[in-house]
C-alpha cells in the first residue's frame, strides 16, 4: 500500500537525505508499525538502512531481493561467453518480431506462444527471453527448416 510519494528529484539522493526521510516516515507511522524497510541496493540506501537501524534496533532493513538478483544476472551478462549468446538472442527475437512473415510463421510453429522480449533495464528479462527461446526451441528448429522459411 503507497501511503506517501516523495518528490526528491531536485535533492542529491545521499545515503543521509535517505535516512532522514524513512526515518521521519517510520515516525509518522509509528515505530511500533513498522517491521521492516526494504530498499534499493545503492550505496546510499545501504548507508540509510544501516543508519535507521543503529536509530532503531527493533526495524530490520533489507535490499531488495528482486535488485540483488538482477544485479547478479547483469554480471553474469558482462562473461564473454554469455554476452556471445545474449547478443544473439536478442537479435534473433529483435529480427522475428519485426519482420510480419516471420513472426507469422513463428506463431503458427510454436502454436501462437510467445517468446520474452529482452528488456532495456532489467537484465532478468535477458534470461527469461533465453528461457522462452528454450522451451521453443524445437518449434523454432522445424520453422527455420520449413518450406514456408526456406
Amino acid at each position: 500500500m503507497l501511503l506517501e510519494s516523495v518528490d526528491v528529484s531536485t535533492h542529491v539522493k545521499t545515503g543521509t537525505l535517505l535516512y532522514e526521510l524513512l526515518d521521519r516516515f517510520v515516525e509518522r507511522v509509528g515505530e511500533k508499525n513498522a517491521v521492516q524497510v526494504i530498499t534499493d541496493n545503492g550505496s546510499n540506501y545501504v548507508l540509510a538502512g544501516k543508519l535507521l537501524q543503529a536509530k532503531r534496533p527493533n526495524l530490520f532493513w533489507t535490499p531488495c531481493a528482486a535488485h540483488c538478483i538482477d544485479l547478479m544476472l547483469e554480471d553474469i551478462g558482462k562473461i564473454e561467453v554469455v554476452w556471445k549468446i545474449i547478443s544473439r538472442e536478442i537479435a534473433l527475437v529483435g529480427f522475428i518480431y519485426n519482420h510480419g512473415g516471420v513472426l507469422h510463421i513463428m506463431r503458427e510453429f510454436t502454436r501462437n506462444k510467445k517468446l520474452a522480449r529482452h528488456g532495456v533495464t532489467r537484465f532478468a528479462t535477458t534470461f527469461f527471453t533465453l528461457q522462452s527461446l528454450h522451451k521453443r526451441q524445437k518449434a523454432l528448429k522445424r520453422m527455420f527448416l520449413s518450406t514456408q522459411w526456406i
